[in-house]
């Protein structure tokens, strides 16, 4: 009993309260088995330099998407004023990471600019004398080296689950998942969300074994998803549950100090996230000055509006929230499998991501997640490795903005991990089918590189046809307009163009002379008509008519197309 008493709140030991040891000793390797030893670090080394080889092409070839301006605008300002005042619908922490890279691009900042958050972005970019193409390079790359690093996370998840060889197989299905390359190529906040709220399931998972450390360091891993992206906020209660979970001893003599060590760890998990919250609002003016720089805050009442007044976070965090509840009541367009409508759907997104999705991948996802349920081995990790992706899919399932899958890009993080588990089986043939199916993935993915934003798998015509079902961050999220001029330089030199263009670029800075065609009657427009994928899904009346009457010719980068009237 005088052992039992003396471990800590944290540390309960093993249940007949002898110490349990942190990890399983392995014994050495026999002779002339060391390459068995170097080849499982050797090939994340190979997985995750490919991965960054696509990324960092990606990002250098790519003009700025419609958020990343903002984001790189406000890092900037938060580098040089000091202050909260842009963006406040999403907190600073991803922000900071964006302005890691922008305090090497040291671009100038015109504090004089005045107008809302865009247009101030759009002056950083293009009007202040800066080179846009380096300070974004600079930008995205930070986010670059975290999503490798939660390439590791995924590794090292799936291998304490099922070995070595389900640790690579799941790190291959990540490293080679068309959506987590093309998001974590850019500059935004979707991938870090959703790789620090990986990152404290795993560290729960270890709690089990050695909780006085990893308890702490889930909630701190908790906090930096909380402190990037606001949508993180249902999986809290999921979390601080599991870390109840993770240190709670069934058959412990005890049971109230066994409650009373689950309730500890809880506690902690929350308070650490809290606390990572506020270090980040600190961390941007430690005086919490808040101003909304013209962006207005609308008033949220009920049960919305009594939750956002519970929380323990800053004002500026709170009225985010109030921002972000507003944007929900917006009469957003969606557009899925060739139907425009108003509104939203609840299957958008699984939909969405059987189409983006490679097939290999959505075969080992599904046998994964049934491989962590139904093996008793498995099992008691399946609340770890599928409950928060399965909430936080639930979760964005309900919002009101079909955008894409960016939403949901936890579940490639998340059931990769699962995917990995599928060698666990006694079947023989599970290694050779899993192989397989992990190098069609692959095959695929190198298949449309470096053009990942508007993938979709061979079921769906492949790149060349997404905008037929999907639109929005889908396909065409203003990605390809430098590619656009290079391609009227090389091709259609000296021709009228018309452009209808949906993203935050300035097409006169790469070069581009072109008019809008819905200003003049429709008998003046002749020449090239070029229009964005996203802008051609949506097209109605005047524009619509155009394009009807009009052939294509050219397409840039899967999500422009060029017709010629």
């Amino acid at each position: 009993m005088m052992a039992r008493e003396q471990h800590s709140v944290l540390d309960p030991g093993t249940p007949d309260g002898e110490a349990r040891p942190p990890y399983p000793v392995t014994a050495a390797p026999p002779p002339g088995r060391t390459w068995r030893r170097w080849l499982p670090p050797l090939l994340v080394v190979v997985l995750l330099a490919q991965m960054a080889a696509a990324m960092v092409t990606t990002a250098v070839q790519q003009t700025p998407t419609i958020d990343e301006p903002i984001y790189v605008a406000t890092a900037a300002d938060y580098l040089h004023e000091h202050r909260v005042r842009f963006n406040p619908e999403h907190p600073p922490l991803g922000k900071l990471v964006v302005a890691a890279g922008v305090a090497v691009a040291d671009p100038r900042l015109d504090t004089s600019s005045k107008g809302d958050q865009s247009r101030f972005a759009q002056h950083l970019l293009y009007g202040s004398g800066n080179d846009p193409w380096r300070l974004m390079f600079w930008a995205r790359l930070p986010v670059i080296v975290l999503t490798l690093l939660f390439g590791l996370v995924v590794f090292a998840f799936a291998r304490e689950l099922a070995g070595a060889a389900a640790g690579l197989a799941a790190l291959a299905l990540y490293a080679f998942s068309p959506d987590l390359i093309a998001h974590g190529s850019l500059a935004t906040l979707d991938v870090p969300a959703a790789g620090f709220v990986l990152t404290s399931a795993w560290l729960l998972w270890r709690s089990r074994r050695r909780p006085r450390l990893y308890v702490p360091l889930a909630g701190l891993a908790l906090g930096a998803g909380l402190a990037t992206k606001m949508s993180v906020l249902p999986v809290v209660p999921v979390l601080v549950g599991l870390a109840a979970w993770a240190v709670w001893r069934p058959g412990a003599a005890d049971r109230r100090r066994a409650l009373v060590r689950s309730l500890g760890a809880a506690a902690l998990v929350a308070v650490a996230a809290v606390a990572v919250v506020w270090a980040s609002y600190l961390a941007v003016d430690p005086r919490l000055r808040w101003s909304a720089a013209g962006q207005q805050v609308p008033a949220v009442h009920g049960v919305k509006g009594l939750l956002v007044q519970l929380m323990p976070v800053p004002e500026s965090y709170r009225d985010g929230m109030r921002i972000q509840f507003g944007l929900e009541k917006y009469p957003w367009q969606g557009f899925l499998f060739g139907h425009l409508y108003t509104g939203s759907r609840w299957y958008y997104l699984p939909a969405a991501l059987l189409v983006k999705t490679p097939l290999g991948m959505l075969a080992l996802w599904t046998a994964g997640a049934v491989a962590v349920v139904a093996v008793r081995r498995l099992r008691p990790a399946a609340p770890y490795v599928l409950l928060p992706a399965a909430v936080l899919l639930a979760a964005a399932m309900t919002g009101s903005r079909d955008f894409g899958t960016r939403y949901a890009i936890f579940v490639p993080m998340f059931l990769a991990v699962a995917a990995g588990c599928v060698l666990v089986n006694r079947w023989r043939w599970a290694p050779l089918a899993t192989g397989a199916l992990v190098l069609f993935v692959a095959v695929s993915s190198l298949r449309t590189f470096p053009y990942y934003l508007p993938y979709s798998n061979e079921a769906f015509g492949g790149p060349s046809k997404t905008y037929l079902r999907l639109h929005d961050s889908n396909v065409d999220w203003g990605q390809d307009l430098g590619r656009l001029a290079d391609r009227l330089r090389e091709r259609y030199r000296g021709e009228r163009v018309w452009l209808v263009y949906k993203g935050s670029g300035v097409p006169s800075y790469y070069g581009i002379d072109a008019a809008d065609p819905r200003e003049v009657p429709a008998r003046q427009v002749h020449g090239l008509l070029v229009v964005s994928d996203t802008a051609v899904d949506k097209a109605r009346g005047r524009l619509a008519a155009l394009i009807k009457s009009s052939r294509p010719v050219d397409e840039v980068g899967r999500s422009i197309t060029i017709y010629r009237r």
